[in-house]
């Protein structure tokens, strides 16, 4: 896959179903809404679409088969749930282009080890669990993704240098275009190891095409970005949170808003060729970064 042109991501798909009045406070977080409510998810996808978003993350960043089988379902179930993130995005990405003209993308999101322990930790993480238990929790979850036929997969918000290194192994085994971003504080990994051995990690892998940081302060992407280009000769991806800093205890934001779209020029211009928001980022977000990027 040829990153020819910048794209523009979406925002938080959180914050844009509570926005709908949705209850978002089980263990799943969104993936509970590809079983009670599919068409909510469907309608933040459209809403980013005309926004201006080119790329449309799918709803399976906590979905894996071991938290939904805890939910009640059975193993089975779990997988076709799973696929049924990426068909979801599928069928709104396939409506929207066909009446814009735009060409859309759909990108498989997949989330770290710590998103499905809904705890906080893939903001921290350092799990303390095996590579191979790592391995045996991503390795099928990618592969059910992989099946459903997205045009990359967005491997995002990983903490942690040695969840990494197994995340690359399979990406490459799988061999599907994907982008690779990190959660970030300063110049380290939320895990606190240097981003140059992190992005390091990234540098010799053969489906990686593009690497950067996302749910992340706005004030650490820009080094990031950087670091991520000079290291691993590729494209950065950029898309970081609102700003406020997430409380796990309570479930709460905290602090003040400071992402400012127009930030995304100078992104660019140092090697960011995907940019979005995350969590906290919504749609009008969006609409006034595409609004500032124009022709880009």
């Amino acid at each position: 896959m040829q990153l020819d042109r910048v794209l523009i991501l979406d925002g938080g798909l959180s914050n844009a179903l509570e926005d709908r009045g949705l209850d978002l406070s089980s263990e799943l977080w969104t993936a509970r809404l590809l079983l009670d409510d599919p068409g909510q998810i469907a309608a933040v996808h459209r809403d980013y679409y005309l926004a201006g978003a080119d790329v449309a993350p799918t709803a399976s960043y906590q979905a894996s088969v071991p938290s939904l089988v805890r939910a009640g379902l059975s193993q089975r179930e779990a997988e076709r749930v799973i696929v049924a993130s990426v068909e979801l995005a599928l069928g709104v990405r396939d409506e929207m282009a066909a009446s814009s003209g735009r060409p859309l993308l759909v990108a498989a999101s997949v989330g770290p080890y710590g998103a499905v322990l809904a705890d906080g930790s893939e903001y921290r993480g350092r799990y303390g669990v095996s590579a191979t238990t790592l391995r045996d929790f991503h390795g099928p979850r990618l592969e059910l993704l992989a099946s459903a036929g997205p045009d990359l997969l967005a491997v995002e918000t990983i903490p942690d240098l040695d969840e990494a290194e197994v995340l690359v192994a399979l990406l490459d085994d799988l061999g599907l275009p994907a982008w690779f971003s990190y959660s970030v504080s300063g110049d380290a990994t939320r895990a606190a190891q240097p981003l140059r051995e992190a992005y390091g990690a990234l540098a010799d892998s053969t489906t990686i095409v593009a690497a950067g940081v996302n749910c992340s302060a706005p004030r650490d992407v820009g080094a990031a970005v950087c670091t991520a280009v000079e290291v691993t000769g590729r494209p950065a991806v950029a898309y970081p949170n609102l700003g406020e800093t997430w409380d796990s205890r309570t479930n709460t934001w905290s602090g003040d808003a400071s992402f400012d779209v127009t930030s995304a020029a100078g992104w660019i211009d140092d090697g960011a060729m995907l940019v979005g928001g995350c969590c906290r980022v919504g749609p009008a977000d969006i609409a006034s970064l595409a609004g500032v990027l124009g022709g880009r």
